[in-house]
């Protein structure tokens, strides 16, 4: 029985290397739908590997309160002339503040913490060495919702968050930069006008531009992080009304001062414990803030991991799609092979009835047809996963999306061709087979 199938394999592979264009065009539908498929898959498993890398940039189970400027409303004053003014209802709203955190702490329940924020630009100097650089006041809470690791050092005790100690916490490239030669820990660094005694050094965050696009995040390697109370203290409080505000509001006259900053907060993040819960608690938030801000929205309210969803979901039905592209190219290379191999047993009808007198059994003729559409099907796969190897990298570097070549989707391109190649080649064999060989002699 083997020694058949080997003999019956040594006649197909004959045949089929006798006719190489007809045989590479025949196999150009398997060729490009096992391409199709590699890429396809490549490009979902990098879809979901970076919306994976998304969610743990934003944190899971996190709502997240960001204030906004205020759009004054009004009627226009027509006698006022172009310009005009508006009367529109006072702005009573103390904006994002530590009164909202307290509020949403101790009324509503099922979240696990809160991390409130405040985000300054300055200046950091050492040693004659200056940049821009971000700081950030937090808690301790932030670095747990976010996800962040220290390097080396400790977090912020308690005596740091009560009395705003002047001391931080800095990101890895903020090392590489103003401590290339020397460990930072218990050294002082100028942020802004204040000198800060570094206490930690965070683990480096590698974060992509694209990331940073869409998320709307920052490079969190170059901020520096301080207690709240000690930017609150030491940096700028802008709840509190101080005699540089007085001067600056006396000087803009009346000016539109919808720019200015009213917010003590500059973020809230919220980390709840039940995902089921998170669209309901958010509009408990958001109620509780319309009112306690004087029916003013001063406020957004997101929730990241939601929106990284059902931008999962999207590519998802994206890569269906092409899946069907893909399966439909398989198909239609089945389709093909089954064809040709149709018209190849038209024209070898007296080699078909040759080998029946010499001997040849029905089953062998069923064998030689069967083993010359697997050939096809099987080369057409092997050169269609190299293909979709190109195709992958191709994508990857020129549209710069990010992919990833399974050995899972390599072996199922390649089986469903070899698949294909025998469901579609059976047709041609048992007609080959069907053949009578006195008949077959006298065909011309």
């Amino acid at each position: 029985m083997f020694q058949k199938i080997i003999s019956n394999l040594a006649i197909a592979s004959e045949a089929v290397l006798s006719n190489k264009i007809r045989s590479v065009l025949t196999a150009l539908g398997i060729i490009f739908g096992v391409a199709a498929v590699i890429a396809m898959m490549a490009i979902g498993s990098g879809a979901q590997q970076e919306i994976l890398e998304q969610i743990e940039l934003v944190g899971v189970n996190n709502i997240v309160i960001t204030p906004i400027v205020e759009q004054s409303e009004g009627e226009v004053d027509e006698t006022a002339g172009a310009v005009g003014t508006q009367k529109g209802k006072k702005n009573l709203s103390l904006g994002l503040n530590f009164l909202d955190v307290e509020s949403i702490k101790n009324v509503i329940p099922d979240i696990d913490m809160v991390s409130p924020e405040i985000v300054l630009e300055t200046e950091v100097s050492r040693q004659g060495f200056r940049r821009s650089a971000k700081l950030v006041g937090v808690e301790n809470t932030y670095f747990e919702i976010s996800g962040f690791q220290l390097d080396e050092g400790e977090y912020f005790n308690p005596e740091h968050l009560k009395k705003g100690v002047p001391v931080c916490i800095i990101g890895k490239s903020i090392k590489s930069k103003f401590f290339s030669r020397e460990e930072p820990i218990g050294k002082y660094i100028k942020v802004g006008r204040h000198w800060l005694k570094v206490i930690g050094v965070l683990e480096e965050r590698i974060i992509s531009d694209k990331s940073i696009s869409n998320l709307g995040i920052r490079d969190y390697n170059m901020d520096i992080y301080t207690p709240l109370s000690t930017a609150l203290i030491r940096y700028e409080n802008r709840a509190m009304v101080t005699n540089s505000l007085i001067q600056q509001a006396r000087m803009s006259g009346n000016q539109d001062k919808s720019s200015v900053n009213y917010h003590q907060l500059d973020r809230l993040v919220l980390k709840v414990s039940n995902t089921d819960q998170m669209n309901s608690i958010a509009q408990v938030v958001s109620k509780m803030l319309k009112r306690k801000h004087s029916q003013v929205i001063d406020y957004e309210i997101s929730i990241p991991e939601l929106l990284l969803k059902q931008q999962q979901r999207t590519k998802n039905i994206f890569n269906f799609v092409l899946g069907g592209i893909a399966g439909i190219s398989l198909l239609v290379g089945g389709i093909g092979i089954m064809n040709i191999m149709l018209a190849s047993v038209m024209e070898r009808i007296k080699e078909i009835g040759l080998r029946m007198s010499l001997g040849a059994t029905r089953l062998d003729i069923i064998y030689q047809f069967l083993l010359e559409a697997v050939m096809i099907s099987f080369s057409g796969g092997a050169i269609g996963v190299l293909l979709g190897l190109v195709a992958a990298f191709g994508i990857a570097e020129l549209a710069e999306i990010p992919t990833i070549v399974s050995p899972f989707s390599i072996l199922l391109s390649f089986g469903v061709a070899v698949t294909v190649g025998i469901i579609f080649g059976i047709a041609p064999a048992k007609r080959a087979a069907e053949q009578d060989p006195i008949t077959s002699l006298r065909y011309e």
